[in-house]
Parts: C-alpha cells; sequence; structure tokens
C-alpha cells in the first residue's frame, strides 16, 4: 500500500492538528500507512519581522502548497485562519474538520479578564484583527506585536509583557492550560478560526474520496461563508477583518468586523442573518457604507 505523505509545518501546533488529521483517517480506513513531512515555511523563517512587512499569513501556506503541487506531499494540513482566501489552481479544499472552540483567550500572571486588567496594560499580539476590537474595549492598553509558537509567546508573560492573546482552539490541542475566553459579541474571531483544513490535489481522486468522510458540513458553510467576507473587501490575512458565523434553526448567522486601515482603531460591526454563503457579500458591502459614514 502506498504510504500517504501529509505536509504540515513543524510547530508543536501544526503537527498535532496533522495528528488529528491522521486518527480521522484511520478511523475511516484503518490499516492506512500515513507519514508526517514537515516543511518549515518563509513565515517560520523570518520570525523577527512583522507579518505586515512580510506578506501576512499566506506566507505559513504557500510552501505547503507548493510542495503539494509538485507531488512531494499527498494532504497539506493547515489552521484554515492562516489561509489566503483564494487557493492556487489545482489544488482544493477537501475537507473542514469539526470546529473547535473559535474563540480568543487572554493570558495574564494574574487570571485577568480585559476589563480588569491594570490600566496601560501591556498585551501582545500580532494581529490587527485583535489589535481594533481589544483597542474599541480598552483604548488605554498598549498593544505589541509579538510572533513566535504558543510556548515562545507564553513566556513573554510577566517578563515583557502583561498578557497575550491566542487562539483557544490551538491551547485546546496543545493540551495547555486555558485562558480566560473573549466572548465572540467582544473579539469576533478570524474567518476560519478553530477550523483544521485538509488541501489535496483536485486531480486526486483517491485521496479526495478518502478525506470527504472528514469533512464536516456544518463548519464547512460556515467556513466558507466567514472567507466569503473578506474576499468580497479584497481582503487578506493581515487586513483588520474579522467573521464567524453559526447555524441556527436552518439560518447562518453572520458577525462581522472591518477596520480603517488608514484610521487607526476606527471599525464598524454588524450582525446579518441569512441562507448560503453570498451573506458574507451581503455583509461586506453593509459595513463598507457604515465604514464610510464613519
Amino acid at each position: 500500500m502506498k504510504t500517504i505523505r501529509i505536509g504540515t509545518r513543524g510547530s508543536k501546533l501544526a503537527l498535532a492538528q496533522a495528528e488529528i488529521v491522521i486518527s480521522l483517517m484511520k478511523n475511516i480506513k484503518a490499516d492506512l500507512d500515513i507519514e508526517i513531512q514537515e516543511i518549515h515555511t518563509t513565515g517560520d523563517r523570518l520570525v523577527d519581522v512583522s507579518l505586515d512587512e512580510i506578506g501576512g499569513k499566506g506566507l505559513f501556506v504557500k510552501d505547503i502548497e507548493m510542495h503539494l503541487l509538485k507531488g512531494d506531499i499527498d494532504v497539506a494540513v493547515h489552521s484554515l485562519k492562516d489561509m489566503p482566501t483564494e487557493i492556487p489552481e489545482g489544488l482544493d479544499l477537501a475537507a473542514f474538520v469539526k470546529r473547535d472552540d473559535p474563540r480568543d483567550m487572554l493570558f495574564t500572571g494574574g487570571n485577568y479578564t480585559l476589563y480588569s486588567l491594570p490600566k496601560d496594560a501591556r498585551i501582545g499580539t500580532s494581529s490587527l484583527r485583535r489589535k481594533y476590537q481589544l483597542k474599541s474595549e480598552r483604548p488605554d492598553i498598549d498593544i505589541v506585536n509579538v510572533r513566535g509558537n504558543v510556548t515562545t509567546r507564553l513566556d513573554k508573560v510577566d517578563k515583557e509583557l502583561d498578557g497575550v492573546i491566542l487562539a483557544a482552539a490551538g491551547i485546546k490541542r496543545l493540551g495547555l492550560k486555558p485562558g480566560v475566553p473573549l466572548e465572540i459579541d467582544t473579539v469576533i474571531p478570524a474567518p476560519g478560526q478553530g477550523v483544521i483544513a485538509i488541501e489535496t490535489r483536485n486531480n486526486d481522486e483517491y485521496m479526495q474520496a478518502l478525506v470527504k468522510g472528514i469533512d464536516h458540513g456544518a463548519t464547512r458553510l460556515c467556513s466558507e461563508t466567514e472567507r466569503t467576507f473578506p474576499r468580497a473587501l479584497g481582503a487578506d490575512c493581515n487586513f483588520p477583518v474579522a467573521a464567524h458565523a453559526f447555524i441556527v434553526g436552518g439560518d447562518i448567522i453572520l458577525h462581522g468586523m472591518i477596520g480603517d486601515i488608514d484610521r487607526p482603531y476606527l471599525m464598524v460591526k454588524k450582525t446579518i442573518r441569512g441562507r448560503d454563503t453570498s451573506l458574507g457579500r451581503v455583509l461586506a458591502e453593509k459595513l463598507l457604507v457604515e465604514l464610510e459614514k464613519s
């Protein structure tokens, strides 16, 4: 039997996510022979530079996609929130793993909430999405750019920073102690946050059929709705944009936020309800009008 080669980043979180996918694949076909191939991406190598300056989170994805297109690997495993809204020709997002907790979490030395943090607290994040929303709730706090893996960022708490913001899903997958969750109506997550995406070549019928059994329909529908929002705005992963969708009674509820890059920390939020993924485009149009009026 052919060995299935799964490509992923080499971080502990990326490897944990790859192991989740392997477990799910073996639930479908127990005798699969699967190996992980670690790919060190441009984003991983340039750790001392802001993502704003080097092209955004897509740098964590492009190198892996290149190996997939070349046939060096058979499957790519990504954090969906790191993926650009347009994927290369010849590739397909073949499966979306059931979503974990989509929220962000605040980690401090004193178990503070966002509202009980000391005045002028220094909080680490490199995400413009988080910066705009945090500043809306706490204009006094000092937002500090911080990059690196989860452990590196946590280690900065109480040394260089009063706190850091991290995605809840990654903390859970690493088996770490959770922080204080930031509710979705306070800090809307990134499109696709909490979702592991499985990418294949679109002409690889065997792999597409295999991972189809992993695909979670509600997660796919919500994720595609969320990704339609920044796509309609022409925004990349490193723009102040947030979107989160969930399903209630057959309807999709979509929360969205956009920030004005030329007027720091000015942003608008809105929630709308609909039936299909075009909801993301509708919300984008509404929020652009509101932002222009602000």
